[in-house]
């Protein structure tokens, strides 16, 4: 068993580390085949995540580590054409959270990219649907007037320091 979850937390963090460098050259809009490669990476990555939480439920850090459970938060935050897979890491993730096994900041962020993926208002404005001469903006938020209280109860900074210290660059004309 022991192996099993060494294996487990091993394939979590490969996985994760194929997605980061895919992502790199899946957002590049000047290339489909980019995007269709990291389309494809995340759809068999979301489809592994569902088997293994079939198997063992959410990946908690007491499971796999907190590595490996950071990385299957990640995987199933870019599963955003698997809605099912995305809604049951949503429901497990929410169990773990309850009992202190996984952060109410990592809740938050898969709930809101599950209701931006179900064409829904986000609640904590952690989503981004542009960038705007780099200025993020986000997807619409639900009750945006309170937003930073809602950030802040779940360990997020408002939204104007979180975008102060995580510049984005300015879209290249070509």
């Amino acid at each position: 068993m022991v192996e099993q979850v060494r294996e487990l937390a091993a394939e979590l963090i490969a996985m994760a580390a194929a997605d980061l460098e895919a992502t790199t050259y899946g957002l590049d809009t000047a290339s489909p085949e980019h995007q269709l490669a990291w389309r494809r990476l995340t759809a068999e990555h979301g489809d592994r995540l569902a088997t293994l939480m079939a198997r063992h439920g959410w990946p908690t850090p007491g499971l796999v580590g907190e590595e490996a459970s950071r990385c299957a938060w990640k995987i199933a935050m870019h599963a955003d054409r698997q809605l099912d897979v995305q809604r049951r890491a949503l429901a497990l993730l929410e169990a773990a959270a309850a009992t202190g096994d996984a952060t109410a900041r990592e809740v938050a962020m898969l709930r809101d990219r599950v209701l931006v993926n179900e064409g829904h208002p986000q609640i904590y404005g952690t989503q981004i649907a542009a960038v705007e001469a780099g200025r993020p903006i986000p997807w619409p938020i639900a009750d945006p007037d309170t937003v930073d209280a809602r950030r802040a109860s779940v360990g997020l900074p408002s939204f104007t320091d979180h975008i102060a210290a995580n510049p984005l660059p300015t879209p290249s004309a070509s």
